[in-house]
């Protein structure tokens, strides 16, 4: 069935569309797990507030999570520590250790079956590797643990264990913190002019405005369009499969990764840049029916991910030169933790409460990395591909997806469905 385990389990609230103009202090643009935790805080610290979704709430990357809450994000710290000091890589890691927290403390008081787990990442060639990072982790206070003999339907060399972590239902959090807030659903944000925002029926004057889109669609600020990329990645739910009692990633960027839910398996890899070509659900399916030949495939879905130039998402001022425009984003596949640590640092950054995060995830950082190199040759060479189909977004040639139908971008990441209908921004229309 091509949904998520996550749509097939429960119904979303519902919202009203916005038919008037407004009027308010803070704006959050995007219903996503991000934008929704942003209204959640703005209204328990009696913020006037209002959030809009062009589609409806969770209906976007939320809902294809694999919803892992977790501060280890592959073998980061070891290179955070390198890139950027110890000190920044010790707030990074509290700053997603103090969401998962959040979590824990929210989900006594909803329903979505939260549970603690430990996590783990492993690689099948590279004992040095997982050593390292675990002496880095170690470093900074944390009690990452070396991981063997695995679970796994394979030899490993180990794996850096972080104990304590958790996983839950994205859906079931996203219904119950969202019920009660001043939501509007179907009221897509086609342009913002100074303080206001502009939908095909009203417009919305803020004091300030968050953009939760996932990726940003504004253009002229920031230079998104060069600081992102995006990358697709795939997942199949098995029955009948074994429970692997956590939560396990590969460290290497094509490998799979682990989780159980309920009875099923999740079985996630496949990943490639969107707009290229991977191995998507073929990859998986060949690995399932070798790793577990008696289990039975009963959902499959993907999910897309903004990937930033130094593994670390921007998060804060839309740029230097927009004191009242902030943003959330590229949180590479670490959008649970990700989500809550932007709904906490911007909510500060509004009541003007400091923060010690916000120079770590500061939108405005150094953007001189070898990404940027190949972000920007691939938005070259695709503006001057020839092809019939061309993203609106800022005219790159699109590449059509075979396993899923759909015409995707790769400078940017917007994608269509085969008649042109758009379904992933940043693009604002159809092909």
């Amino acid at each position: 069935m091509y949904q998520s385990v996550w749509t097939d389990t429960i119904k979303m609230p519902e919202f009203e569309t916005l038919h008037s103009d407004a009027r308010t202090d803070v704006l959050v643009i995007g219903g996503g797990l991000c934008g929704v935790l942003c209204a959640y805080f703005l209204k328990n610290a009696g913020v006037d507030y209002m959030l809009v979704e062009g589609k409806t709430i969770g209906s976007g990357i939320t809902q294809n999570t694999t919803a892992k809450i977790t501060s280890q994000h592959g073998l980061i710290y070891e290179r955070l520590i390198n890139d950027f000091g110890k000190e920044k890589a010790y707030l990074y890691l509290w700053a997603n250790q103090e969401a998962l927290e959040k979590y824990r403390q929210l989900s006594r008081k909803i329903k979505c079956d939260f549970q603690e787990k430990s996590a783990y990442v492993y690689s099948k060639w590279d004992r040095w590797a997982i050593e390292e990072e675990i002496r880095a982790v170690n470093s900074l206070g944390f009690p990452a643990e070396l991981a063997e003999n695995l679970p796994l339907p394979f030899e490993t060399e180990g794996a850096v264990c972080f104990p304590e972590q958790a996983q839950f239902h994205p859906l079931k959090f996203l219904a119950g913190i969202a019920r009660g807030l001043n939501i509007y659903e179907n009221t897509f944000v086609e342009k913002i002019e100074n303080h206001t925002a502009y939908t095909e029926n009203s417009k919305i004057e803020a004091g300030k405005i968050i953009v939760a889109t996932h990726f940003p669609f504004l253009n002229k600020r920031g230079s998104y369009f060069l600081k992102l990329y995006q990358h697709r990645s795939y997942v199949i739910a098995l029955e009948n499969a074994p429970d692997v009692q956590g939560m396990y990633l590969d460290a290497d960027n094509t490998g799979m990764s682990f989780r159980n839910y309920g009875n099923l398996l999740l079985l996630g890899g496949g990943s490639h840049r969107t707009g290229k070509k991977g191995g998507n659900w073929r990859e998986l399916r060949d690995s399932a029916a070798g790793f577990y030949p008696e289990a039975v495939e009963r959902y499959y879905w993907a999910t897309q991910d903004c990937m930033p130039l130094d593994g670390i998402p921007y998060i804060g001022h839309y740029s230097k030169h927009t004191p009242d425009l902030y943003v959330a984003t590229g949180f590479q596949k670490w959008g649970m933790t990700s989500s809550m640590v932007s709904a906490m640092l911007l909510c500060d950054m509004i009541l003007e409460r400091e923060n010690d995060w916000a120079e770590v995830f500061s939108p405005s950082r150094n953007i001189l990395k070898p990404q940027l190199l190949v972000n920007g040759l691939e938005t070259t060479k695709n503006l001057l591909t020839p092809s019939s189909k061309r993203c609106p977004h800022m005219g790159c040639a699109l590449k059509w997806n075979s396993a899923e139908h759909t015409w995707d971008c790769p400078c940017h990441g917007s994608r269509f469905e085969e008649e042109g209908k758009l379904i992933d921004n940043p693009a604002k229309k159809g092909c």
